[in-house]
């Protein structure tokens, strides 16, 4: 796809092979968006995370004789962004993940696993710069259940946002509840800190104990995240013209026995790609510090 450009103003034109698009833009429009202005991509190894666990998962893991990690989820991520003093236009971005880890637990030789739901927290830091701006920005849109009152101002602070995906379970180990006290104490993950968001994806309460634990456990997780940072702006761009819809809204009523016909044989699956065939793994790099 090659851009020409001829008096700017509706006058740039576009030439690809493909014909069912427009080929001249009109006008130059203005748009508010988010711009991002500064981004960094991380894959982290979380040793030795200390797991919380309700009152009745923590008498199961007390009878534990051994672990094993089924998998893990991101139930949220905090972000706090404050600005870096002494150093115009750069803010530290501070997160805390929670995750979900689903646990094997072996009570005997003789005895079937369980499945139990724990609660682990890591937090990370990073420094990405986000520019600066001073206004405030007052809106007339309307309040959903209020009297048509004026929303709340705002600032134009750059907005952190987090993409990651579920992590990968790499080991779990089964300790003394008073060596693990020491080794891997977490203030976040203390029952009286815990977001509400959180507890309610757990049945039980993580402070309900009729003893004092005597087992923990820790797992070691990777993870993947991109960071970024992004602030309001307005942006002329070109543009070609309305988007409408080209395509009519129907019902499909095929035969599934028809549409599966057309899905094409996965050769793939029974004889796995030579290596010289696999595309190079993407090795991300970060400029965040701890």
């Amino acid at each position: 796809m090659v851009l020409s450009v001829d008096n700017f103003m509706g006058g740039i034109f576009m030439s690809d092979n493909k014909n069912c698009m427009p080929t001249k833009i009109k006008e130059a429009v203005c748009i508010d968006t988010n711009r991002v202005y500064d981004s960094c991509a991380d894959k982290d190894c979380l040793e030795d995370l200390r797991v919380y666990f309700t009152g009745s998962a923590q008498c199961v893991i007390d009878r534990a004789t051994n672990v094993r990690c089924r998998g893990a989820e991101v139930l949220n991520a905090f972000i706090e962004v404050e600005k870096v003093p002494f150093n115009r236009g750069y803010y530290s971005v501070d997160i805390t993940y929670y995750f979900k880890v689903f646990l094997d637990v072996f009570t005997g030789h003789t005895n079937p696993p369980c499945t139990v739901e724990g609660l682990a927290s890591f937090s990370k830091k990073c420094i990405l710069y986000g520019s600066e701006g001073n206004v405030k920005v007052f809106s007339s849109e309307f309040a959903c259940n209020d009297i048509d009152e004026q929303l709340d101002m705002v600032s134009t602070n750059p907005k952190a946002k987090v993409q990651t995906v579920d992590p990968i379970c790499l080991d779990a180990k089964l300790r003394n509840a008073n060596e693990c006290n020491v080794c891997c104490s977490c203030c976040c993950c203390q029952p009286s800190r815990l977001p509400r968001c959180v507890c309610r994806c757990f049945d039980g309460d993580f402070d309900c104990y009729d003893d004092e634990p005597k087992k923990a456990v820790t797992v070691t997780l990777g993870i993947f995240t991109i960071v970024q940072l992004e602030r309001d702006v307005q942006m002329l761009i070109p543009a070609y013209d309305f988007c409408i819809p080209n395509k009519e809204c129907a019902c499909d009523n095929e035969n599934p026995c028809d549409a599966f016909r057309r899905i094409q044989f996965p050769i793939d699956e029974f004889f796995p790609p030579k290596e010289g065939c696999l595309k190079d793994s993407y090795k991300p790099t970060c400029a965040c510090g701890e």
